[in-house]
């Protein structure tokens, strides 16, 4: 009955937002026609953008609010079945009075709850949607819940086609490679195109994230606060990562076999990147267009942090970023080579025939400002939350991205000593070494305590882990810390074999090999932090977004406490069987801090 009666509630509150703002419309609409037909279309004043605003929030908030009911209905219906369980099960017996109690639950339970879903209904209807009761319906309606949507069968066929290329082409990438790229030719090809294979394996991945978030419960639709009723499913991920992965096996092919067809093999990179950059930013309502306008609204949230508040998915998109770092290394990369270093007339190779090459080196310092990019975008977005919620460990989250700073500074620095043969190299190098050390370690230990909630003193029989677990074997959870440690420290391999000069171009194919399993690391990282955020999620009761158009203010705080004093409180409506609307109450609670 207490979420009911707060569903009444935000059904009131709505419907009197509702209410004010067409009402405001109303006296908008009564200025001079002459006003507004000197006025330009697409120049609007405060007020009608406030308005247009509004009309569009309550919308969203009405949609949620039908979505609340619905998860509210199916609770009920569990607990009613449950009671008729044990009803049967202490009489023994499947008389008339059983029945009678099940339509008194019936009568009782659900009545409240059909009548806002009714009046719901019939608000959107008349008066967010001009009467069209399909089109309200198709904005309400939510799916099943607790089951995952069904695909259609050309998605999955075009899944498995794209798949399957892509294994084949895959290997006569590898064949090819060998049998006609020798030499130091092969390190631009490579430096061009590792990056889109990481991208490809980034969504690949991420698709397996999403299916075993649904497989085992975890709300990742509302962690990331996704439209409910229309998100891309784990096969629509992996049918994205199978075609654009044929795309990049097929560009890299046209490049290795450049010199037997008429296209230059310098430009295949240009169209490959050009291509996956229209998919991304094309404007057509195709190819999954509220799914890019989404991922495009939450890049620019993500570059634009310190001028507002920050929200679950912002950061997580930072933290892949973090992972991903190599892909913006990599388009810096290719950005300067085809800016500096390529050579048109050359069919044979990408590399230019000079021995000054400075596309892949620290020398002008670009290269580090990339390098700390993501780093840089979790700090700002740390300091902007300390600011919002004044919570002290997002300032030690932030110092622990400051790091990065450090290190990628000192590894610049020893980089450009050591070509120069300076005497100093080894104090630069030295100190690179501190600093990683620190920051792996620093990393690591949030990434197990704070992101993921393991090493918790009342875990109980789950040793190590926390109190409350998702996933079915704890067999899962000790694998991952001993990834986690092995990867936050692999780059001491790296180093090592890079320094020893055991084999030429070492620095390069480490960093090819550890790039992908830093993805995976990233990988592995999703399935905890997201369970760890929906456990807290759970623990706060909290199963829909909060949204209301009209900001919470002292008044609405004392005229809560008010009612909440009453000794019938909020919950007795048979008093008044119409709802009040003479006062308007915004109950939006804080939204989960998240570590």
């Amino acid at each position: 009955t207490e979420k009911l009666a707060e569903a009444q509630r935000r059904f009131t509150t709505l419907r009197t937002e509702l209410q004010s703002t067409l009402d405001a419309q109303k006296e908008a609409s009564g200025a001079s026609t002459l006003q507004r037909r000197r006025k330009p279309v697409f120049h609007l004043s405060h007020e009608e953008r406030v308005q247009h605003r509004n009309i569009k929030d309550l919308k969203l908030a009405f949609s949620e609010l039908y979505l609340s009911l619905i998860l509210l209905q199916n609770y009920q219906k569990a607990d009613l079945e449950k009671a008729r369980c044990q009803i049967k099960s202490v009489t023994n017996s499947k008389n008339s009075k059983t029945s009678d109690l099940g339509k008194w639950c019936l009568t009782v339970l659900f009545h409240s709850s059909i009548a806002v879903c009714s009046l719901s209904e019939e608000v959107v209807t008349n008066e967010l949607e001009d009467g069209d009761r399909q089109k309200a319906m198709k904005r309400l309606r939510v799916p099943p819940l607790g089951a995952a949507q069904p695909v259609p069968a050309w998605t999955t066929f075009r899944v498995g086609l794209f798949c399957g290329l892509f294994i084949a082409l895959n290997v006569t990438v590898i064949l090819s490679g060998v049998a006609f790229i020798d030499g130091p030719n092969v390190w631009p090809l490579v430096r061009i195109y590792r990056g889109g294979f990481l991208l490809i394996e980034f969504l690949f991945l991420l698709g397996i994230n999403t299916y075993g978030w649904r497989q085992a419960g975890v709300n990742h639709v509302l962690i990331f606060e996704l439209n409910p009723r229309s998100n891309l499913s784990h096969q629509h991920l992996f049918e994205i990562a199978g075609f654009l992965g044929v795309l990049w096996c097929l560009s890299l092919l046209a490049c290795i076999y450049g010199k037997f067809t008429y296209i230059p093999m310098q430009v295949n990179p240009l169209i490959l990147y050009g291509f996956m950059l229209l998919f991304l930013i094309n404007p057509t309502k195709t190819l999954y267009y509220k799914s890019r306008f989404w991922l495009l609204k939450l890049l620019f949230r993500v570059f634009t942090a310190p001028f507002h508040k920050v929200g679950f998915a912002d950061f997580w998109l930072a933290d892949q970023l973090n992972s991903l770092v190599v892909i913006l290394m990599d388009l810096e990369y290719m950005i300067c080579f085809y800016s500096f270093e390529v050579q048109w007339e050359d069919n044979a190779g990408l590399l230019a025939n000079t021995d000054n090459q400075i596309c892949y080196s620290y020398s002008y310092g670009v290269r580090a400002v990339v390098q700390c990019i993501p780093a840089w975008l979790r700090f700002i977005q740390c300091l902007r939350r300390y600011r919002d919620n004044k919570r002290a460990f997002h300032l030690v989250n932030a110092g622990k991205y400051s790091t990065t700073f450090f290190v990628v500074t000192f590894a610049a620095l020893y980089s450009t000593h050591k070509a120069k043969n300076h005497s100093d190299t080894q104090v630069f190098f030295y100190l690179w070494i501190i600093f990683y050390f620190i920051s792996s370690c620093y990393t690591l230990i949030w990434d197990l305590k704070m992101d993921w909630g393991l090493f918790d003193k009342n875990a109980g029989e789950n040793t190590f882990l926390r109190e409350g677990i998702v996933y079915p074997q704890k067999a899962y959870y000790y694998c991952a810390i001993v990834e986690d440690v092995i990867l936050r420290f692999a780059w001491t391999i790296q180093i090592s074999l890079t320094s020893m000069q055991i084999f030429p171009y070492a620095g390069d194919i480490i960093s090819t090999v550890f790039a992908p399993l830093e993805v995976f690391r990233r990988f592995v990282w999703n399935f905890f932090r997201l369970e760890n955020e929906h456990l807290n999620n759970c623990g706060e009761f909290r199963a829909v977004r909060d949204i209301s158009v009209a900001p919470l203010n002292a008044d609405d705080l004392t005229l809560l406490d008010q009612m909440m004093d009453q000794e019938d409180g909020v919950r007795n409506r048979r008093k008044n069987k119409q709802w009040k609307r003479s006062q308007s109450v915004s109950l939006r609670r804080p939204r989960l801090a998240s570590q």
